[in-house]
């Protein structure tokens, strides 16, 4: 007798990042302290650590399509999370798999641009493709103010009002939700704002952790609310609970590397690690 498969599978598709901190390797990290289960299709290799990514390997896209395929035809996911795409063809690539095997499953879009230390994670020509291919059917997109900027055409030079920059995504891009996340912008008080099609707007702020553990902090939080959804969670239970679990992970961090140092993912199953 086949067991009833039990809601909180999570196919994530993303770069490896061999430093542990961001990428494939914090997903799985999130998803598993969460709760969920975790699998990968990875888009990309790369060489870096927390003090910066030193090479970037590109996967070929008809892999990163069968690792997504042989997931979904025998395990199935509840939702799927990306993560680094890099180019419009693996974009492309990656729409087809979710046209023809994961029509229905939700999808949570975390739109990697730039690495902490300025190495481009998308590239240009690629945008265009991630607005037609997969935004356009995404519940929720998380980007932070820059790639808002990116995503609107226009550069976010100076702190903008978080609020107006997430509607105005929400008119221009044909996604379900977005979540805006407000590190970037100055000030003691960070405020992350969630707007949806229904017309909600809701706030979400917290005090500013002084903290350089702060690598792969977007990469966690997407797979994190991933997770919620995939269990089965309201998106914004989902958001709120991934917020305190990437927030005690920054506060709880264990200072590892000379850079930008990695969370501490793990807090919800030892957290006494640091």
């Amino acid at each position: 007798m086949t067991p009833t498969p039990v809601r909180g599978r999570v196919l994530v598709c993303a770069g490896s990042d061999s430093g542990g901190g961001a990428g494939i390797q914090a997903d799985i990290k999130a998803v598993t302290a969460l709760g969920g289960y975790a699998m990968t299709a990875v888009t990309t290799l790369t060489a870096q650590s927390t003090q910066g990514v030193r090479a970037i390997h590109p996967i070929a896209p008809a892999f990163i399509a069968q690792q997504m395929t042989v997931c979904l035809e025998d395990i199935g996911a509840d939702v799927i999370k990306t993560g680094m795409l890099a180019t419009a063809e693996v974009i492309e690539k990656i729409g087809d798999v979710l046209e023809n095997h994961a029509k229905n499953i939700p999808l949570i879009i975390d739109p990697v641009m730039v690495a902490k230390d300025g190495t481009a994670m998308l590239e240009t020509n690629a945008i265009q493709a991630l607005r037609i291919h997969l935004m356009a059917r995404a519940t929720l997109i998380t980007p932070n103010m820059s790639e808002a900027g990116v995503l609107l055409g226009k550069e976010m030079k100076a702190p903008g009002d978080v609020a107006v920059t997430a509607r105005r995504l929400l008119e221009e891009v044909p996604v379900g939700a977005v979540l805006l996340k407000g590190g970037h912008n100055p000030g003691k008080i960070i405020q992350d704002v969630l707007v949806t099609r229904s017309g909600k707007t809701t706030f979400l702020t917290h005090t500013r952790i002084d903290s350089a553990s702060t690598h792969g902090t977007g990469c966690t939080l997407a797979a994190s609310v991933a997770c919620g959804l995939a269990q089965g969670m309201g998106l914004e239970s989902a958001i709120r609970r991934a917020r305190d679990y990437v927030l005690t992970a920054i506060a709880t961090a264990p200072g590892y590397g000379k850079g930008y140092g990695p969370l501490n993912h793990v807090h919800t199953v030892r957290p006494f690690l640091c």
